[in-house]
């Protein structure tokens, strides 16, 4: 557990971070996991990769604002799996995509448009795994957050299976999923910050069914959520079964609700019990979540530059870079399978 000094260094060390990636952004070369800034600028015939995906981001955010939490959504459903490597893409009997963690996952439209624009330019370049990286970047820029360089030359993996998928519950408790992320080699700070992303979204009601009517088979809603909260969502999430036709949604942060804009409000709504998710709350049961929660409440800046610095770190989870993997034609099959090839 960290003690005040340590936190106060920690936020130290965030902020000469922030302030040298600036100056970092414009090298031609910083390794991390084999990745490097620019590479495609300045190691491919793809000079305008970067720029590509930003305008098509772009396009699709002003089409449907949404587009932002699917696409980060996506990029820690990639990562959190065998790494980033786009296996969350490749369509397929028992894929990735049949797990039911992964149940209503988005994004798929906007990175299979992404591709086939940058096939057209530069066929077999531009990795997908680099594609889900660099479109999450752009889509929460447009949102609020800060313009973080992504280090790119991922390739893509080969293999998706529904067995490969361990990603925790959302009513998983603090501690279970404190040891899921330092499993991935990230640890309590990223995680605090990663659930910032809960600032934008939506969650289906049968995540937080037992929360809301029977928590812990009590037959009563969570303790630590507020009562005005559990009113309002058991007027809209009713006892009853779910299933992909009927599962109504709710906003995890109503401030943010339909602008899907990226601010520190989650923080401040979990300081007053307000958190949808059971982990949402979970975050000030612990001595080292709630200083998180604290000090991203009362400072955006700070929420807005360590996010910058935690994607960057997520988006190195088992990279294949190099001779590994393969750059796919098309993001849903491996060059093996793809029906075109």
């Amino acid at each position: 557990m960290r003690c005040k000094g340590e936190w106060l260094l920690v936020f130290l060390v965030l902020h000469s971070w922030a302030t040298h990636l600036h100056v970092a952004e414009g090298a031609t070369k910083l390794p991390l996991n084999g990745l490097v800034l620019h590479y495609y600028k300045k190691h491919t015939n793809c000079t305008y990769a970067e720029e590509f995906i930003k305008h098509l981001v772009q396009k699709a955010w002003e089409f449907d604002k949404s587009i932002t939490p699917a696409l980060v959504r996506l990029a820690y459903t990639d990562c959190f799996v065998r790494g980033c490597d786009a296996s969350i893409l490749l369509d397929g009997k028992n894929s990735e995509k049949d797990a039911p963690q992964n149940s209503g996952l988005r994004g798929f439209d906007v990175i299979d448009r992404i591709k086939r624009v940058l096939e057209a330019r530069c066929p077999g370049t531009v990795s997908c795994a680099d594609i889900i990286q660099l479109a999450a970047k752009d889509a929460v820029a447009l949102a609020g957050a800060p313009k973080y360089p992504v280090f790119t030359g991922r390739r893509d993996g080969v293999q998706s299976t529904v067995e490969s998928v361990d990603l925790p519950s959302p009513s998983i408790s603090w501690d279970q999923a404190l040891a899921y992320f330092q499993s991935r080699g990230l640890d309590v700070l990223d995680l605090g910050t990663l659930l910032g992303a809960h600032t934008m979204g939506v969650t289906h009601c049968h995540y937080i069914h037992d929360r809301i009517h029977n928590f812990n088979h009590t037959g009563k809603p969570d303790p630590s959520m507020a009562r005005s909260l559990g009113q309002r969502l058991r007027r809209k999430c009713q006892p009853k079964c779910y299933d992909t036709h009927q599962d109504p949604t709710v906003f995890l942060n109503p401030i943010s609700g339909k602008n899907y804009t990226f601010e520190n409000s989650y923080y401040k709504r979990v300081l007053r019990k307000l958190g949808v998710l059971g982990i949402d709350q979970q975050l000030t049961s612990s001595e080292d979540g709630r200083r998180i929660a604290v000090q991203f409440a009362n400072n955006f800046e700070d929420f807005r530059r360590y996010f910058a610095f935690t994607m960057s770190r997520m988006g190195s989870i088992g990279v294949l870079t190099g001779n590994q993997g393969e750059i796919r034609g098309h993001c849903r099959y491996t060059n093996a399978n793809n029906p075109k090839f």
